[in-house]
C-alpha cells in the first residue's frame, strides 16, 4: 500500500553510547559511524565504519553498522555492490560478539536485505523476531520496525499473492495490541486503517483513518509524514473501494466518491486548530 519512507534508526542504546564512547581511545571511528548512520549520513557512516573494522575488538559492531549503512544507501542509489557487500558483512557478524541487548539489530539487517531483494515473507519473519527481542529499544525504533514488518507483509500480498485474509489479519491484530499499549505509535494508527481496508472492512478502515489522523498529534516529528500517508491511503484506496461498494451496480460511483472526498476534507478542516482570537488591546 505504500513504500517505507523513513530509514530505520539504530537502537536508542547505540545512540546513548555515542557520547560516552566518543572520547575513549580506539572507539572514535565506531562512535562516529553510529552517529552518522543515525543522522542519515550514510557515506560518512560507511567511511567511519570501515576504519573501525581495523580494530579487532570492534569488528563485529563495525560490520553491523557498515552493513546497515550500505543497505540504506542502496535504497537511494540502487547500487548492486552495496547490497552484495552488506550481505557478506552480515554473514560475518559473530552473534556471540554482539551484546544481547543489540542482537535484534542483526535480525533487522537480515530482514532489510531480504526485503530489498524481494523476499518479503522471509523479511517479515525476521522483523517479527526482532520485534520480540527489542524490548529495550526506543519507542521510535520499535515504531519504525513495526512499519517494516507490516510493509513486508503488505508487499507479500501485493507482489507474491499471499493470503490477504491471513496476512492482513496478523497486521490488524498486532497493531491493535500495539495501539493499546502505546497510543502514540504512528505505525499502528496507519496500519489498522490499511489492514482493515485489505480485509474488506471498509467502514472500519474509514473510521480508523480518521482516528489515526487525530492521533498524529501524539507522534511528534512524524506527524506530517503520517498524515501524508493517511491522506494517500484514504484518497487512493479506501474511498474508491467504499464508493464501489456503496454504489453497487449503479452508475453513480464517481458521485459517491466525490461526496466521500468532500467529507474527508471537511473532517480534516474541522480538526485544524482555531485561529487565535484577535487581541482586544487598542
Amino acid at each position: 500500500m505504500r513504500p517505507i519512507a523513513l530509514a530505520l534508526a539504530l537502537a536508542a542504546s547505540l545512540n546513548a553510547r555515542v557520547g560516552a564512547v566518543a572520547d575513549q581511545p580506539g572507539l572514535t571511528a565506531l562512535a562516529r559511524a553510529r552517529q552518522a548512520y543515525n543522522e542519515g549520513q550514510y557515506d560518512t557512516a560507511i567511511g567511519a565504519a570501515r576504519r573501525a573494522l581495523e580494530l579487532s575488538e570492534q569488528a563485529a559492531a563495525a560490520r553491523l553498522v557498515l552493513a546497515r549503512a550500505l543497505l540504506e544507501r542502496y535504497r537511494t542509489t540502487s547500487e548492486p555492490q552495496d547490497l552484495v557487500e552488506a550481505r557478506d558483512l552480515l554473514r560475518k557478524v559473530e552473534l556471540s560478539r554482539v551484546p544481547p541487548a543489540e542482537r535484534y539489530e542483526l535480525m533487522i539487517g537480515f530482514g532489510q536485505w531480504l526485503y530489498l531483494t524481494g523476499r518479503y515473507g522471509a523479511a517479515a519473519e525476521l522483523f517479527d523476531i526482532a520485534l520480540g527481542s527489542a524490548d529495550a529499544a526506543s519507542a521510535q525504533t520499535r515504531d519504525r520496525l513495526l512499519d517494516w514488518w507490516a510493509s513486508a507483509l503488505d508487499r507479500q500480498v501485493q507482489e507474491t499473492g499471499g493470503d490477504a485474509s491471513e496476512l492482513y489479519g496478523r497486521v490488524l491484530d498486532r497493531m491493535e495490541d500495539e495501539s493499546r499499549r502505546n497510543p502514540s505509535c504512528a505505525s499502528a494508527g496507519y496500519w489498522i486503517a490499511a489492514a482493515a481496508r485489505g480485509l474488506g472492512q471498509l467502514d472500519r478502515a474509514w473510521q480508523a483513518a480518521m482516528a489515526a489522523w487525530v492521533r498524529t498529534d501524539f507522534t511528534a516529528g512524524r506527524a506530517a509524514a503520517l498524515r501524508a500517508d493517511l491522506d494517500r491511503l484514504v484518497l487512493t484506496a479506501i474511498i474508491p473501494d467504499r464508493a464501489r461498494e456503496t454504489a453497487g451496480g449503479r452508475g453513480d460511483q464517481r458521485q459517491v466518491a466525490d461526496t466521500m472526498v468532500t467529507e474527508w476534507e471537511r473532517f480534516k478542516t474541522d480538526w485544524e486548530p482555531s485561529p487565535p482570537a484577535p487581541s482586544s488591546q487598542p
